[in-house]
């Protein structure tokens, strides 16, 4: 788990992740990357002891892609704790099931859009 690693460690794991892209990830990130929606965003970007799946940081917006692990007890803990501590550091989260992404991905970019545009505006 993300929390018991060191601030190095948390980098190289980053950078593993980076190149070990779930079917979901690539699909996302193909829309994200280069500035496509308006924003810059940063994929696997550590924060303290978290790596956020996708990240812009000039609006404080989290973008998580969640899969099987995130319907146990164990993950579902870990995500409250996570989101706990982003939203403490106000940054927003949103959330999405990978097969959102890989089944209705027009659905999700318009959420994702819209969350774009109310923060760019605070």
């Amino acid at each position: 788990m993300d929390t018991k690693l060191n601030k190095f460690d948390l980098i190289i794991k980053a950078r593993n992740l980076r190149k070990e892209k779930t079917k979901a990830e690539k699909i996302l990130w193909q829309e994200l990357r280069n500035n496509n929606l308006g924003i810059k965003f940063r994929r696997q970007h550590p924060i303290d002891m978290f790596i956020l799946d996708f990240y812009a940081p000039s609006i404080l917006l989290a973008i998580e892609l969640d899969g099987f692990f995130h319907q146990t007890k164990e993950g579902q803990e870990h995500d409250k704790r996570r989101t706990e501590y982003l939203n403490f550091k106000n940054i927003e989260i949103l959330r999405f099931w990978n097969g959102d992404i890989e089944n209705d991905l027009s659905t999700s970019l318009n959420k994702i859009k819209e969350k774009i545009k109310q923060l760019s505006k605070i």
